[in-house]
């Protein structure tokens, strides 16, 4: 079943001796459950393509359906609604908010959103992360590894229907690389989700059910894993 389609997706930045066309005619599906990596080199319009799904940028010219919606036609306030309730986050930096404890952070945008806390959903989340010890610490007494999983789990706080990762193990060492992409393969399979992650680390993205290459703003190759 298809959750994502892009249709002649386009971005452009700047005006005319200033243009940069980040995403060209860009035309991908995506379906539900799927783990799908994407590489290119640095400004390839790897980020510019996952924040026009994320819904953070418009686009200039094309669509966007989520689940056979098309997020382009919605207006701010809509949108907004769109990333707190279908999307969830995952950046290279952990950005968690340095007063609040693990558990806190975990459910922080279900209390921005004024959302009941399913008590039992986050208590698995938590168990899944390795987190059960460490719930009432602050970010600053965790390791690296322990902060990305706490970004992992507030993006999994609100059951969204895709997450979109960008570089999440850019600041990990190999071993903790491994820990942490073998939980967000287990948790979307566990929860039904669809993973879309950028990433330079060949074996990470080797762990994709498909990787998609983008280069000068097209997408170049899509290729299907068959040893995972």
């Amino acid at each position: 079943m298809m959750i994502l389609e892009t249709i002649n997706l386009g971005k452009i930045y700047g005006k005319k001796e200033t243009t940069v066309n980040a995403l060209k005619n860009t035309n991908l599906k995506v379906n539900k459950g799927e783990f799908v990596a994407i590489i290119g080199p640095s400004g390839s319009g790897k980020s510019t393509l996952l924040h026009l799904i994320g819904g953070l940028e418009r686009p200039s010219c094309g669509t966007i359906k989520i689940d056979g919606q098309d997020i382009c036609c919605l207006n701010d306030k809509k949108l907004a609604e769109y990333r707190r309730k279908k999307i969830g986050f995952v950046f290279q930096q952990y950005n968690l908010i340095p007063v609040l404890n693990v558990r806190d952070n975990i459910e922080l945008p279900l209390k921005l959103d004024k959302v009941k806390v399913d008590k039992e959903y986050i208590d698995e989340l938590i168990e899944l992360l390795g987190l059960t010890d460490r719930q009432s610490h602050m970010p600053n007494q965790l390791s690296g590894g322990q902060q990305q999983r706490v970004a992992i789990g507030r993006a999994l706080s609100a059951k969204p229907a895709i997450i979109l990762a960008d570089e999440p193990t850019g600041n990990l060492d190999t071993k903790t690389t491994e820990e942490v992409m073998n939980l967000l393969k287990l948790s979307i399979k566990k929860f039904n989700q669809t993973l879309i992650m950028i990433t330079h680390n060949e074996k990470v993205a080797q762990k994709a059910d498909k990787v998609i290459s983008i280069v000068d703003g097209t997408i170049g190759t899509i290729e299907n894993n068959t040893n995972i």
